[in-house]
């Protein structure tokens, strides 16, 4: 895992600086070949994404259900609470910051014009079987109702359809990814906007680090007033696996580091047990914050309207989508890639750049997660502790 991701990182830097250069100076004849790519491309994730969401979500609301009680609900209530947090409180630091940063690039992108952008040599198009809303709802509805039976041949059918379709992930679409975004790079580059990009791109991320400190520093106030400990101390606690996160950019792989922090903070071993890597699957509060705050930033800079409701559906969405997201390599924003599109309109090029920023910052959102992570287990050891003696099997 860690290799695959360190890989993709690095191939999407090369990518992007391929893809620039490539713009600058090859002639458009042989540039409109990897814009007919990026359509093809471009149909076939519009296709898998709805089987993505179904293959994904659905057995892991199946197997939440499955292992019930009251430590398992505190901990999914917390999880999601903490999740919506991040989203809202990143869309509203989101709007009251990036307009002031980012208005001479929002000001340059409104004035831009169309019509630049290089033609595909030809288009092959194929619908999917069904939208991404649909697609949610029955994932949820399904996953909920396998939750109440024992021994289903479809839960088994439910469970080889997610390997198909994680195969799908990591064999095609993330190795076809980095040619993807080159083409978007490409692209932007022969149209004379990357310059634009490239600089918001600094704004942004420099934006989202600062978000997650503070949002870190609020998880363990709040755990340190529930738990009547010092905050800062608990903190320091989980410094290492903050750092083992941001070299393994995985919640699955960090959980032993996660485990052995959370305890040597105080938390009772079967608490931790179970809610460490269960919380590794369900509680991504970085992630949603940094997907948050570059969707407000993308939509301000292509003179999108942002409207609260809207956003409100979208965070509560994404908070449920964000389940399906531990355990494969890019999990996350293709998770959210197909709510991002059906419910904000974001098309093929805004999509690229969403991956391209995810992925730009991926270990710095797991290492949020990861250490969000402790604090929650700390308030779960306030709650449970003098009660619990044994817990269901962990989740990982």
């Amino acid at each position: 895992m860690k290799r695959l991701t360190s890989n993709l990182l690095f191939k999407v830097i090369i990518a992007i600086i391929l893809g620039i250069l490539c713009g600058l100076y090859l002639p458009e004849s042989v540039s409109r070949i990897f814009a007919t790519f990026n359509f093809i491309f471009d149909q076939l994730l519009k296709f898998l994404i709805p089987l993505i969401i179904v293959g994904l979500i659905i057995p892991s609301i199946s197997r939440l259900g499955k292992n019930a009680g009251n430590l398992l609900m505190a901990t999914i209530a917390i999880a999601y609470g903490s999740t919506l947090f991040a989203g809202f409180s990143s869309y509203y630091i989101s709007m009251n910051i990036f307009p002031s940063i980012l208005e001479s690039q929002i000001n340059t992108a409104a004035v831009q014009t169309s019509g630049t952008d290089l033609e595909p040599y030809f288009k092959v198009e194929f619908a999917p079987f069904f939208g991404v809303l649909p697609a949610l709802v029955f994932a949820f509805l399904i996953g909920i109702g396998l939750s109440r039976i024992e021994n289903s041949v479809l839960d088994k059918v439910a469970a080889e359809f997610e390997f198909i379709i994680t195969y799908l992930i990591k064999k095609v679409i993330i190795p076809l990814l980095p040619l993807f975004i080159f083409g978007i790079f490409n692209n932007m580059a022969y149209s004379g906007t990357v310059a634009t990009i490239l600089n918001v791109f600094i704004k942004i991320i420099g934006v989202i680090f600062i978000m997650h400190i503070g949002l870190l520093l609020l998880q363990f106030v709040i755990a340190g007033i529930v738990s009547r400990q010092n905050p800062f101390r608990l903190l320091k606690g989980m410094l290492p696996a903050y750092f083992t996160a941001l070299g393994t950019q995985s919640s699955a792989a960090t959980i032993p580091v996660t485990l052995e922090q959370a305890k040597s903070i105080g938390v009772k071993d079967d608490i931790a047990n179970f809610s460490v890597p269960l919380c590794a699957t369900i509680h991504l509060a970085g992630s949603t914050l940094k997907i948050v705050s570059c969707v407000v930033a993308l939509m301000l800079m292509q003179g999108m309207p942002v409207d609260i409701l809207q956003m409100t559906g979208f965070i509560f969405m994404l908070g449920i989508a964000m389940i399906a997201a531990p355990g494969v390599p890019g999990g996350a924003i293709m998770a959210a890639i197909g709510i991002i599109a059906s419910m904000l309109g974001f098309n093929s090029e805004n999509q690229a750049l969403m991956i391209a920023l995810y992925i730009a910052m991926d270990s710095f959102g797991t290492a949020c997660n990861v250490t969000g992570d402790g604090a929650i287990a700390v308030v779960l050891n306030s709650i449970f502790g003098k009660q619990v003696r044994g817990v269901p099997p962990s989740i990982s």
